[in-house]
């Protein structure tokens, strides 16, 4: 299983990074062993003192795919979820400064939550769903994937095109504005629509 992540594909999470709106998507990938276990704490690691949540859609792929043309794009996958990408903001920056991979930054351990997963059919349009982040009871992200630059099926098209998709693999389509840093004891929570996908404790 693989997790193929996409990066600045929301305009105003853009901006408040002050990155370059790209021509196509951003691809970086994340190792299995990033899956934070299901119901364990988060960690901050000791390498960071600048963790930052981005809350994400997810999408699980269902079949095999290469090559897969955006209309067919729908029969590769049957469910939708809702995670984080943790990300080592002050280490992804320094890579960054010096044009190198942000694996470091991106793939540590733990650095990806993966909530539960809800049937695509119970949601209806997937490229019109509401989704939110609140940290301590605190709505930190709001935000809807039509404000998406590359919709879910544009996205596994694309990225089918570099890499076969296969079965379990998990793609994270962006994170919308409002990152941050984390702090111990923050409660972190994700909503699509109006159910509850996960909630971690950093420690």
């Amino acid at each position: 299983m693989k997790i193929v992540c996409i990066g600045r594909n929301y305009t105003e999470h853009i901006a408040e990074l002050q990155n370059e709106k790209p021509t196509d998507p951003v691809i970086f990938i994340k190792p299995d062993s990033a899956v934070l276990k299901n119901q364990h704490d988060f960690y901050i690691p000791d390498f960071s003192d600048d963790v930052h949540y981005e809350v994400e859609v997810l999408v699980k792929i269902s079949k095999v795919g290469k090559h897969i043309d955006p209309k067919f794009a729908p029969k590769y996958y049957k469910e939708i979820g809702l995670g984080i990408d943790f990300t080592a903001r002050d280490l992804q920056s320094k890579l960054k400064e010096k044009g190198l991979p942000w694996e470091k930054a991106k793939g540590f351990d733990d650095a990806a939550v993966v909530g539960k997963w809800i049937p695509k059919e119970k949601l209806g349009d997937v490229d019109n769903l509401n989704f939110r982040l609140e940290r301590n009871g605190e709505v930190v992200q709001n935000a809807n994937t039509s404000l998406m630059l590359w919709k879910i099926d544009e996205l596994i098209s694309y990225i089918s095109t570099y890499f076969t998709l296969k079965t379990g693999d998990i793609i994270f389509t962006g994170t919308p504005a409002g990152v941050g840093k984390v702090y111990e004891n923050d409660q972190l929570t994700g909503f699509l629509e109006e159910d509850e996908m996960f909630s971690v404790l950093v420690k």
